[in-house]
């Protein structure tokens, strides 16, 4: 459970609610991180404006380099709700997911292409404290993905270390969407969405 109450629907402003029934429809569940940023209604619409606008742009670099780097950091910071939900958007755009398990030995593991690998020490090097990042690598990712690339994968590294971090401190943790059994964010079945 997270360390503040998430925001049922019943509770929720008719945007809210709307948003809500958005994201039933399109993940099955409300996304928990969705509930707790509820409390705050400028926020939510950012953050949820965002994240659309953001996954709309974002269509220069391959799905497998971006998605295992944003998993990367998720897995690295230790936030359990964006590893579970990685997994289901790495499951949904047809990626091997069985390979996540081998992240952790990603430098030596047949599992990963060298785009990826790449992609991981960068994921490795931006999240590291302080930035570890080199210039080599930089010009090495470059060359991969060209200029639009490399911001695209630095732009989704860091917005994924902002995301990890924040639902962590706020105590949001897994809730099944790499599974067949989702939690629901509130325990009363009466102020569900409908999806």
């Amino acid at each position: 459970m997270p360390r503040i109450p998430t925001v049922a629907p019943a509770d929720a402003s008719p945007l809210v609610r709307v948003a809500y029934r958005y994201a039933a429809h399109k993940f099955d569940e409300v996304p928990e991180p969705f509930t707790v940023l509820a409390h705050h209604r400028k926020l939510f619409v950012a953050t949820a404006r965002h994240e659309m606008a953001v996954q709309k742009a974002s269509t220069v670099l391959p799905a497998n380099v971006r998605e295992i780097a944003v998993y990367r950091v998720a897995w690295t910071i230790g936030c359990s709700w964006c590893v579970d939900f990685g997994k289901m958007l790495q499951r949904l755009d047809g990626l091997d997911v069985e390979r996540l398990e081998r992240i952790g030995d990603y430098e030596d593991s047949p599992a990963y292409s060298e785009d990826e690998r790449s992609a991981i020490a960068y994921a490795d090097a931006m999240t590291a404290t302080p930035s570890a990042v080199t210039d080599e690598q930089v010009a090495d990712l470059e060359r991969r993905f060209g200029r639009d690339g490399l911001v695209e994968l630095t732009y989704h590294i860091g917005l994924e270390n902002m995301r990890a971090r924040m639902y962590s401190a706020l105590g949001i943790t897994e809730q099944g969407f790499s599974t067949d059994s989702c939690r629901v964010p509130w325990a009363d079945d009466d102020s569900g969405v409908k999806k």
